[in-house]
Order: C-alpha cells, then structure tokens, then sequence
C-alpha cells in the first residue's frame, strides 16, 4: 500500500509540474523540438501505478553492459588422457588411461602386453643356448639378471651347477646390473619433476658399466655372457682392478646426487605422501622388489632364497615405512650402496679355476680347443688304422 500510494503521489506530481509549465507559457527547448513531449492526460494515466515489487517483475535481470548475454554455468568435470603408449615421459611401453583432476590422478586403467613378443613359442624351436639372447630384450635395463635367471632354471632342471668362480662373477655383474637399473629408474623419475643434472651425472657413470660389459662380453647392453653352465668366458686381465676403481668414485658420485634430491624442497614436495602403497595391498597386488620393500615388507630373494654365492656375502636390505615414492626413492639409493658392498666384497673373494661346467653337452668349449682336439683325435684314429676314407 505504502508503494502504491508513493507512486500515486509522484504520478500528481508530474501532471502538476506540466501544468505549472504549461500555464507560464514557457517554451520548450530548441534541442526538443523533434521529440515528442508528454502531456498531462499521458502523465495522469501512471498516477497510482504500482510497477515494484513483482512476483514476476523480482526476476527480472538487467541486460549486461556490452549488450552480451552471459555465458551459461559450465559441468566441471575431471580430465580423461592416453598417456602412451609412446610417450615421451613414458620410459617403456605402456599404455595408461588416466582420469585426472588437477595433477591428482583419480582412475588408472592400465593396458599391458604392449610388449609382448612371443618370446615362449620363439623358443621352443631353439636350443637352451639358442634361446639366451631372447632374455637380454624382456627388461632392457637388466639384462644380465635376466640371463641369470634363465640360467639358473635351466641349471636346476639339469641337475649341475655353475663352478665357483663362475658364481662370483655372476654375483659381481648382477649388482652392477642392479646399479644400472636403479641409475635409470631414479634419473629419469628426477627428470620428469624438473631436475636435469642427476641424469647426465649418473648416464655418464652407466656409460662406464657399459665398457666392463664390452670389455667382459663384446656387446654393451645385450651381452649374452651368464650361460647354462657358468660364464661365456673369463674376465681380461686389469679388469678388476677397473672396477675396483669405479666402486670407490662412484660411492662419491652417489652422495652428490642425494645431496641435490633427498632434501629438495621440490622433489619431497612432488614424492612426500604420493603413490602411497600399504604393506597389505602391496601383497595383495603381488608387489615384488623395491616397490614391495617401500610398503615397509622385509622380503629380498638373495636373503630368502639365496642363488650363488650370495649365501656368502654380507648386506642389508633397505626397507621403507609409508610406501610412497619417496620411500622408494630411498630404498634405491641405498640398494645402490648394498650392491657397491656385495661388488666389493666379490673382488676379493673372486677365486682362480674354471668359468663353465666341463660337460660339452651343455657348455660348448672353445672353438679353438675343438680345432685341437678335432685335429689330435684325427691323427689318433688314422694311426690306428680306423680312419681310412676321412
């Protein structure tokens, strides 16, 4: 009522105002002579009008400023990529569906077999040494632990085992294999958050484990050196002493390394608290090596279930606490320093003797031995007159 009666009062108003000018004969403005003027019968037909507030008129919005309608309220919702299987941050083959929101990963679905290559049919066409190589490709950052693993089946299934220097030297080159392994894992991890210099520090010491796989074997990566049987052939001379050499720089090397990552304040913030695994899904999921000792489970094989001579060697095993990448970026640092331990410590027990079993069934001799021996027993058979039409 009290609108109503306010927009009344104005109404008479305006109509007293017109008359008021209208009576004084006042004339309208030049600037006003084109438009058109309100009179008092136009004015006293608003009189009482109630215009606001409206059950309706309440929802009334104002047109924008730029004549623009506003945009219309947009569905958030969380980001789906393909990361892989190509991938230049992807360090395998792998093809991960991702369900993002924000850097916070909220749905993984994983696709493997990207790198299956048939590798169990290929073999079944092959000898036990014809089928060494195929191992060298399933982990490519492994290689001779490959090897050994495929070996030491092959030795069980035979019922022999490899002769004791033989062992040593298998035990000194899957360290330094463990050690490349590692070098590729925590550089590259340090790469994708930011930090460059950790990856041309430690590929420049991997470079240095590629020659003593050059210099054991002839090949750099895929060396085809731990046989059924024992070794391929034995180390050249000054070769220990090299390594020997490399093990005291390189722990050196190591300390440089996590004195730029351990406590970076960037790097705890991109590892601290992500990726976290409990002990009982990572049993669960059947976590094995590192990724199983940094949900804080004590478990390594050459403890366990020692092979070789790792039943003589002294190291501990790294364990971490709350499963995060972190952690595990610690329990690969410090496998570093075991395996620069157990490398040691296989230099100055590595004994003298033979580096294969003596069973030409199973570990071919030397093509230059057989040229001998070939040669001896011809001569043998032709003196004894059975060796008539050789």
């Amino acid at each position: 009522e009290s609108s109503a009666e306010a927009a009344g009062d104005e109404g008479k108003m305006a109509a007293t105002v017109l008359r008021s000018l209208s009576s004084l004969g006042r004339p309208l403005l030049c600037f006003r002579l084109k438009q058109w003027q309100p009179d008092v019968e136009w004015a006293e037909q608003y009189s009482g009008a109630v215009m606001y507030p409206s059950v309706i008129t309440e929802k009334w919005v104002p047109p924008p400023w730029n004549d623009k309608d506003p945009p219309a309220e947009k569905e958030v919702s969380n980001l789906t990529i393909n990361f892989g299987p190509q991938h230049p941050a992807a360090h395998g083959v792998l093809r991960l569906v991702m369900e993002l929101s924000g850097e916070s990963v909220k749905k993984c679905d994983p696709h493997i077999g990207l790198l299956h290559r048939g590798t169990e049919k290929l073999i079944e066409y092959k000898t036990y040494l014809q089928a060494l190589p195929y191992f060298d490709r399933l982990d490519y950052v492994s290689m001779m632990c490959n090897e050994q693993a495929y070996s030491l089946a092959v030795e069980k299934l035979l019922n022999i085992q490899a002769p004791p220097r033989a062992q040593w030297i298998r035990v000194l080159y899957g360290e330094m294999t463990r050690i490349l392994n590692h070098i590729m894992g925590v550089t590259t991890h340090a790469l994708d958050i930011g930090a460059m210099t950790p990856l041309f520090w430690m590929f420049e010491e991997r470079e240095k484990m590629f020659e003593f796989y050059e210099r054991v074997s002839g090949a750099r990566m895929h060396a085809a050196y731990v046989r059924p049987g024992g070794v391929h052939q034995d180390m050249p001379l000054g070769l220990m002493d090299d390594i020997y050499e490399w093990c005291k720089n390189f722990s050196i090397r190591l300390d440089e390394v996590e004195e730029m990552l351990t406590n970076n304040r960037i790097w705890r913030n991109r590892t601290v608290g992500i990726g976290v695994i409990g002990a009982e899904d990572a049993l669960n999921y059947g976590f094995s090596g590192v990724m199983l000792r940094g949900s804080g489970i004590k478990w390594n094989l050459r403890k366990s279930q020692p092979y070789d001579k790792y039943d003589e060697v002294d190291f501990d095993v790294a364990v971490g606490s709350n499963g995060d990448c972190y952690d595990r970026y610690l329990c690969r640092v410090e496998e570093m320093r075991q395996s620069l331990r157990i490398m040691h410590q296989c230099l100055n027990k590595m004994p003298a003797g033979e580096i294969k079993v003596d069973d030409a069934k199973i570990a071919p001799p030397k093509r230059s031995e057989m040229k001998v021996r070939y040669a001896w027993i011809c001569i043998l058979f032709k003196g004894a007159g059975l060796l008539v039409n050789f």
